[in-house]
Parts: structure tokens; C-alpha cells; sequence
């Protein structure tokens, strides 16, 4: 969540700053909320210092003289009303609150200001796209679909969450392994975290409520499947405070990752380009204020040289104000080359929330003097396997149907090529 003092001091920048992000929220009702919520407190206190007071009194008195009685009367009164007030109180807080979580994180200074995706700025670009001459949608290689099999993950599941066979699966395990220990040489301790998360955790992260709709819910126990691991992994440190000598920490996971995607259809959502269940390997950085952007910046370079690697061409794209999550402060996308759909694939997004996700979380930190800080978070998708799959298997498609295997990959899947030419 943001500082409420931007609420209370400066509501003319926060609506400035939340109609750039194309965020619609009513500021003068949560001003009035606030306004509520604080004369209920106020009123609360009182007349709970109105009892103790009274309770105080009582104490003068013979027990059962008039006296006492008298004042047993008052107190009886006074209790009544804190009471009341109290939840009266209660209430107007948890309606605040409500309201004030619906507030989305500013955009960054450095943020271009935009409408759409089409104002998203290409800042740079890494590999030619012209020497793919045997390049076909990946669909429509003869083999995939023995490989990916999506109607028998129908008939078990549903649409979107296709079985990977054989060679394919080696291939999603080895991206997985590659990706792991590219992020560990890279300083990323890695942690393996729960798939199930609770309503805290999602609304820590921001997925709360922003993209309630998208997200798998078991209402029999409160649990939400993750749709990355940003959320169990965020939440590691929430309602911690650690040193700052501590600081930066960075961590990577590898989870399956569950999203409805409601809505979706037509050609984005065809084979590899838009699943239910996908696996993904996540970056997640906890840093100071004063080096978050900074820290943005290497968390981008770890993805580039993850594409780089494999020998995939792509783009860099800075998210215009209108594009960029509710949580997000500044985002990059990077975007890798389909050159056989020709057209260009998302696979990651590396993201500053600066400190709205920790305020959220009540993840705090220690300074130099011992004052404590809400701690700054970052993450960045360290990759996503489906559409880097899917620009693999189109990019490197030979002339005899088979797909030559990323050298980076090949210790892991004991194969320079994959796929059955007789198909």
C-alpha cells in the first residue's frame, strides 16, 4: 500500500499519479473514510478512559454503600457505550482499509507516460530475426503434438494444462535446471516454497485485490494456487524487520504456476502461448530505497543474458504508465522473437514495486542508527518455460524437421537434437 500521508497531505498528486496508471479510485471517499475512522477512534479511547475512570472511583467506596452503588450504575453505562463504540470503531477502520488497499502503487518518475501497450517504449533489442528459414509455428511442427499433448490434459484437467511427453518434458526440466543455476551464479539463493497461498499472502503481494478473478481458489480452506512464485516468496520476510547488513537479498524459486486467464482466446492462446499450469522460475529481490532502481537494472541484465545464452533474439520494452500492474513502481518487459508465428512473445517482467508490497507485508529493516525502513521489493520472471519453449522449437527448427538444442542446455538433456523426422 502506499504512505498514507500521500493520502492525507498530498490527494492532488495521488489522483495525478493514479489516473496516469488508468486507475479509476475515489479519493474523497476514502479522505472521508479516514475522516470516520479516526473521529471513531478518538471517540473509542475516550470512552474507554471514561471507564477506567469511573472504574477508579468505584475503588473510593465502601463496597454496597450508596455510594458505590451509584458509581457501579455509571460504569455499568460507560462500559456499555465504549463498547458500542468500539466496534463502532472497528468497523469504520476495516471499511477504510478496504477502501485504501484498493489505491494502486505510483508510477515512477521515470515511467513514460502512455495509455495502452502501443505507447510502451522498445529500449533495446539483442539479435537478428531475419535467419530462421525453416521457422513454423511451433503447433505446427509434424511431432508436437506427441510431444505436447493437450487433449489428454482436457480429459484429465482441462483446456491449458497439456501433458509434456518424453524428450519434451527432459527439455522443460532442463530450461528449469539451466535457469536455477544461472540465478545461483548470480547470487540468488534458492528456496523451494509452497504452491497453496492465503488470502494475506496474495493481498501482501497486490494480487488482492486486483487479480482476485484470475486466480485458483480453494473456498473450502481459503488457499489460492499461485499464479507465480513472487507470492509465497515475498511473503517469506512478512512482518519481519532484518539489518540492513543483511540487505540486498535475493532469492529464486521454480514453481508451476496456476492462472485462469479468463477470457482469452484466438491466436495468442494457441499451443505453447497462453496455458492454465506453466512452469516458471522467479526472481525476487528485498533492497534498501536507495538502490532499488539500481538493483531493477541488474535484475534486467540477469534475464537478457539468460536469452542471450540461448541464442533467442529480443527486445526490451519500457511499460508506459498505463500498462504497468497495480503494484508496480516501474516495469520492463522483455519480450523474446516466435519466428515462427513471427511476432514477439512476453517471457518475462521485471518489476520495482518500491515500498508498496512491503508496506503491505510489514516487511521492515534496520539502518545504520537503528531506525527502522519498509524495505523496497523487485522480482522478475527468470524465465517463463512455455513461450521460451515455444521460440525454441521455432527458432532452431532444421530443415529435416528435427530442433537443434541450446549448447547451454544440452548437459542437462544428453541430445544436440530433438524430434522424430519420420512424423
Amino acid at each position: 500500500m502506499i504512505d498514507i500521508k500521500l493520502l492525507r497531505e498530498y490527494p492532488e498528486k495521488l489522483r495525478s499519479a493514479i489516473a496516469r496508471k488508468k486507475f479509476t479510485v475515489d479519493i474523497d471517499y476514502i479522505l472521508t473514510l479516514d475522516g470516520i475512522r479516526r473521529a471513531k477512534i478518538t471517540e473509542s479511547e475516550q470512552a474507554r478512559s471514561a471507564q477506567k475512570t469511573a472504574s477508579q472511583s468505584m475503588a473510593k467506596f465502601n463496597k454496597g454503600s450508596p455510594e458505590f452503588l451509584e458509581k457501579q450504575l455509571e460504569l455499568k453505562e460507560v462500559s456499555v457505550k465504549a463498547k458500542k463504540l468500539e466496534a463502532e470503531a472497528k468497523d469504520a477502520d476495516l471499511k477504510f482499509h478496504d477502501a485504501f488497499l484498493e489505491i494502486p502503487n505510483l508510477p515512477d518518475p521515470s515511467v513514460p507516460i502512455g495509455n495502452s501497450e502501443s505507447d510502451n517504449e522498445v529500449i533495446s533489442s539483442w539479435g537478428s530475426i531475419d535467419v530462421f528459414p525453416h521457422a513454423k509455428p511451433h503447433y505446427e511442427i509434424p511431432w508436437f503434438e506427441s510431444r505436447v499433448d493437450f487433449s489428454r490434459g482436457v480429459k484429465v484437467a482441462g483446456a491449458g494444462f497439456p501433458f509434456y511427453i518424453g524428450e519434451m518434458a527432459q527439455l522443460v526440466r532442463a530450461l528449469v535446471n539451466y535457469f536455477l543455476e544461472s540465478a545461483y551464479q548470480n547470487g540468488y539463493e534458492e528456496i523451494l516454497p509452497p504452491i497453496l497461498v492465503n488470502a494475506d499472502s496474495a493481498r501482501a503481494t497486490g494480487q488482492l485485490p486486483d487479480k482476485e478473478g484470475q486466480m485458483y481458489f480453494d473456498s473450502s480452506e481459503g488457499f489460492y494456487l499461485v499464479p507465480t512464485a513472487e507470492v509465497p516468496v515475498t511473503n517469506f520476510f512478512r512482518n519481519e524487520i532484518f539489518s540492513y547488513k543483511e540487505m540486498p537479498i535475493y532469492r529464486c524459486a521454480y514453481t508451476p504456476c496456476f492462472r485462469r486467464e479468463a477470457g482469452s482466446w484466438g491466436a495468442d492462446v494457441r499451443g505453447l502461448n497462453r496455458l492454465h499450469q506453466f512452469d516458471k522460475v522467479e526472481l525476487v529481490k528485498w533492497t534498501q530505497a536507495e538502490t532499488s532502481m539500481d538493483e531493477l537494472e541488474k535484475l534486467k541484465d540477469n534475464v537478457e543474458n539468460l536469452l542471450q545464452s540461448l541464442e533467442l533474439p529480443y527486445r526490451v520494452l519500457r511499460m508506459c504508465s498505463g500498462d504497468i500492474g497495480f503494484p508496480h513502481a516501474k516495469q520492463y518487459d522483455i519480450e523474446v522473437f516466435s519466428a515462427g508465428q513471427k511476432r514477439w512473445l512476453e517471457v518475462s517482467s521485471c518489476s520495482n514495486f518500491t515500498d508498496f508490497q512491503a508496506r503491505r507485508a510489514g516487511i521492515r529493516y534496520r539502518d545504520k542508527s537503528g531506525k527502522i525502513h519498509t524495505a523496497h521489493t523487485l522480482n522478475g520472471s527468470g524465465l517463463a518455460i512455455p513461450r521460451v519453449l515455444a521460440s525454441i522449437l521455432e527458432n532452431n527448427l532444421q530443415s529435416d524437421g528435427r530442433v537443434k538444442i541450446p549448447s547451454v542446455l544440452q548437459k542437462w538433456i544428453s541430445k544436440e537434437y530433438i524430434g522424430d523426422i519420420t512424423e
